[in-house]
C-alpha cells in the first residue's frame, strides 16, 4: 500500500503543479477574449457615435433618448440596442480593468466575478501553456503543493479511519470481531 501511495502522491503533486502552471495562460487567453469582445463592441458602437456626433452634438445619450422617445417601435428598439451596446462596452472595460492586477487577484476575480460564458468559451478554445515568470511559478508550486497536501490528508485520514473501524486487535478500540481458531 505504501508503494501505491508513493506513486499516487507523486502523480498528484506533479499533475497539480502542471495544471496550476497553466492557469496564467488561461487568464491571458480570457483577457484576450474580453479584449476582442471590447474591440468588436466599440466598432459596433462607433457607427452610432458618428450619428451622435453629426446630429446630437456628440452626445450618444441624447441619441439614445431620441430613439427611445419615438413612437415607432422599431426606432425605440434601436434605442434599446444602442443602450445595450454602451453598457456592454462599459462592462467589458471594467472587467479588463479588474484583470489589470497581480495573478492571485486575477484568479480570485475570475472565480468570483468572472463571466461564466466567456470562461467557457475560453476553455473550449484553450491551448495549455506554461508561464515561467516568478509569479506564475510561485502560483504553480504553491497551488500544486496545497492540492498535494489535501491529497495526503485525505489518504492518511481514510487510512486512519479504516484502522479505527477494522482495528487490528488493539484493546479498547472498536473492531470487527475476528474468527477464532478452534482448538483441537
Amino acid at each position: 500500500m505504501d508503494i501505491l501511495r508513493g506513486i499516487l502522491d507523486r502523480i498528484v503533486l506533479i499533475g497539480a503543479i502542471l495544471a496550476a502552471g497553466c492557469v496564467p495562460s488561461f487568464i491571458g487567453q480570457y483577457q484576450q477574449r474580453l479584449g476582442g469582445m471590447l474591440d468588436q463592441a466599440n466598432r459596433d458602437l462607433a457607427l452610432f457615435q458618428d450619428i451622435a456626433n453629426r446630429l446630437h452634438g456628440g452626445d450618444i445619450q441624447r441619441l439614445i433618448k431620441h430613439h427611445l422617445a419615438s413612437t415607432d417601435p422599431t426606432f425605440r428598439a434601436e434605442g434599446t440596442a444602442i443602450q445595450t451596446m454602451l453598457e456592454t462596452v462599459a462592462r467589458l472595460k471594467a472587467n479588463l480593468a479588474a484583470l489589470n492586477t497581480d495573478l492571485f487577484s486575477q484568479v480570485r476575480w475570475i472565480a468570483q466575478d468572472g463571466d461564466a460564458k466567456v470562461a467557457k468559451a475560453t476553455w473550449d478554445a484553450f491551448v495549455p501553456a506554461m508561464s515561467f515568470t516568478p509569479e506564475a511559478l510561485l502560483f504553480a508550486f504553491g497551488t500544486g503543493v496545497s492540492i498535494w497536501l489535501v491529497f495526503l490528508a485525505v489518504w492518511f485520514g481514510t487510512a486512519r479511519f479504516m484502522d479505527l473501524i477494522f482495528a487490528r486487535g488493539r484493546p479498547g478500540e472498536w473492531a470487527v470481531p475476528k474468527k477464532r481458531k478452534r482448538e483441537a
